[in-house]
């Protein structure tokens, strides 16, 4: 495989990023927390444009990938501003798909850019999952951890490095949250959702559903999915959902 481009962001940031030429609207995808444009989700919607001749984005937040930076300096701040950068290459309407923590940078760029998205599709979206899943679960201990030592460590399920959670991320993130003022969205909103998800449980989705407002939004839950949403039924249904949504 070729090696991808940078960009370098408005904050001084150099971003990786893979681009392909195609007819739009653009789809723009936005990747999880620790995940990168490697992943199964990501190249099967790369391998789904070269087919049908779309325009496709994928990048790496800094500090992810192929990005430059350290993930423990980054804040869901810095990452949206890396998206709002990498979307930048682009002109025209966008459609934003975002994965996990994805789902929430797309919501923070679809808040931003109103009129220049066309449509918007959420795999398992995580808006706000810094205060609501991290801070509201974490343990008095843990809590006095973070403030004490600026971290915390929590196991991980997807590999044998556990995740290190900084104040920072915390605090910066209590900045950018969505649900906690109205959220509307004026363009249609797909969103996925697996039923065997523990890490975003269909609670997440559920009230992202009933808090967002907008003409045309659906959540669609799949019986024994769990939060990767990469079996080749649901990456068809990712397919699916974004051809919909361009053919609007």
């Amino acid at each position: 495989m070729t090696e991808p481009s940078f960009l370098v962001t408005p904050e001084g940031r150099r971003i990786a990023y893979r681009l392909t030429d195609g007819e739009g609207p653009a789809v723009v995808f936005c990747g999880g927390f620790k995940s990168d444009m490697e992943g199964t989700k990501a190249l099967h919607l790369q391998a789904w444009a070269e087919r049908t001749g779309r325009a496709f984005l994928r990048f790496d937040y800094s500090g992810h990938g192929q990005s430059e930076g350290a993930f423990l300096d980054g804040s869901i701040g810095d990452w949206f501003e890396d998206a709002r950068a990498a979307c930048g290459l682009l002109a025209g309407p966008l459609l934003l798909v975002g994965s996990s923590m994805g789902g929430w940078i797309s919501l923070l760029l679809a808040r931003e850019m109103g009129a220049r998205v066309a449509g918007l599709v959420g795999i398992a979206a995580a808006p706000d999952f810094t205060e609501d899943s991290m801070w509201g679960g974490f343990t008095a201990a843990q809590r006095e951890a973070l403030q004490r030592a600026g971290q915390v460590i929590l196991p991980s399920d997807y590999s044998d490095e556990p995740y290190i959670i900084t104040r920072r991320l915390i605090e910066e993130g209590r900045g950018r949250l969505v649900l906690r003022d109205p959220l509307e969205l004026g363009f249609p909103v797909r969103l996925l959702q697996g039923t065997a998800d523990v890490d975003v449980p269909p609670s997440v989705a559920l009230r992202l559903l009933d808090h967002a407002a907008g003409p045309d939004i659906r959540l669609t839950l799949v019986k024994g999915a769990d939060h990767r949403f990469s079996t080749p039924e649901c990456l068809r249904m990712i397919e699916q959902a974004v051809e919909e949504l361009l053919a609007r």
